[in-house]
């Protein structure tokens, strides 16, 4: 039997360790810096728990080094640190944090030591990064290649008709952060929640897609002419995002209020994350459709891949960590079992490359 740990037991963490713990072929251990959130797979036979303290690089490359396959469900800010000390380790690893770094900058490093590190495996980025590559290697020239992905709760409710299915903070930094995208073969960059339209989808209706910096590496392994990533939510989510971000309300310089120095985004955040917060039971879908058009032997060809998924009440697991975790828990068989070996940072789209990986 192989031996896997978790990194991080948050929804999509814990989602990860009831998948792997129902393979026999796992011995499974969740580690998490909270006691709570290790909670939340007590219940899962023969799972072993870890309390530590995951912000610790060192602490994280010793608690590693005794384990086949490592796999990391962290907030991004402990993204790339996490891959550095996991490569360090020797150990192949699949990764699902959605790191602010580039990975790419650590490719020389796990060369080196051998390790398979497939990153960004979640969704999106991840499965609708593993199509574009896969349809990409069917072309011979790609005009256009996008995504879109969100995730909603099926219950509409004012104002925000939103609940995060991950990290809030992370949510808002893709309010933030400028949205890199290809058009006519070059880079562009435009702010986040630009270029809004409506799109109407089966089972769903219409929901507003938005831009968002989503595409990470594909700009770099995929040549297409055309490519953009947009984000999904229901109409007048965007409107009201957008009001907050240019009034400041998302700001992260301190301000003075009456003589107490704040900072505008904690302030936002410690009124508005509770409002987000997904009640339990509370049923939420994952929506994703990806395109790819370009041509092959002279002729024209398109591909449309629609995902949809639901809330499983049974178990209790959110379709976010459902559409999110279960792609990386894939990853990680393929990386013990020996058909998956790739030394050097792979984001996604390189599987799809590769024939036989989808």
């Amino acid at each position: 039997m192989k031996k896997a740990i978790v990194l991080g037991c948050g929804l999509v963490g814990s989602a990860i360790v009831r998948d792997l713990a129902a393979d026999e072929d796992f011995v499974v251990t969740a580690a998490d810096s909270a006691e709570k959130s290790l909670e939340a797979v007590s219940n899962v036979p023969g799972v072993n728990r870890i309390q530590r303290d995951l912000g610790n690089s060192a602490l994280v490359q010793d608690l590693v080094s005794d384990f086949d396959v490592v796999l990391g469900a962290l907030p991004s800010r402990l993204g790339l640190a996490t891959l550095r000390a996991v490569i360090e380790s020797g150990k192949p690893y699949a990764d699902i944090s959605f790191m602010n770094d580039d990975p790419l900058q650590l490719n020389d490093l796990a060369r080196a030591k051998g390790v398979t590190a497939v990153v960004d495996c979640g969704v999106a980025p991840g499965l609708a990064n593993m199509i574009i590559g896969h349809c990409s290697a069917e072309l011979d020239e790609v005009e256009r290649a996008e995504y879109l992905v969100g995730g909603l709760p099926k219950p509409r409710y004012w104002p925000y008709q939103y609940r995060a299915t991950f990290s809030p903070f992370d949510v808002i930094e893709e309010y933030l952060r400028p949205a890199r995208m290809v058009e006519d073969g070059r880079v562009v960059v435009k702010p986040a929640l630009s270029d809004p339209e409506l799109i109407t989808f089966p089972k769903v209706g219409t929901l507003e897609a938005f831009n968002t910096d989503g595409l990470r590496s594909l700009i770099k392994t995929v040549p297409a002419k055309n490519m953009k990533e947009k984000t999904l939510r229901y109409p007048g989510h965007r409107d009201l995002m957008c009001v907050l971000r240019d009034t400041g309300f998302l700001g992260k310089e301190r301000i003075e209020v009456n003589g107490t120095s704040v900072v505008p985004l904690d302030v936002t955040a410690k009124l508005l994350f509770p409002m987000w917060t997904r009640p339990p039971g509370e049923p939420e879908f994952t929506l994703l459709r990806v395109l790819v058009e370009g041509s092959s032997d002279g002729q024209k060809r398109r591909y449309t891949y629609d995902l949809y998924d639901e809330y499983d009440p049974i178990k209790d697991m959110t379709s976010m960590a459902r559409t999110t975790g279960f792609p990386c828990a894939i990853v990680a068989r393929r990386l013990v079992d020996g058909s998956l070996r790739m030394p050097g940072i792979q984001p996604p789209e390189m599987l799809g490359k590769n024939e036989g990986m989808l």
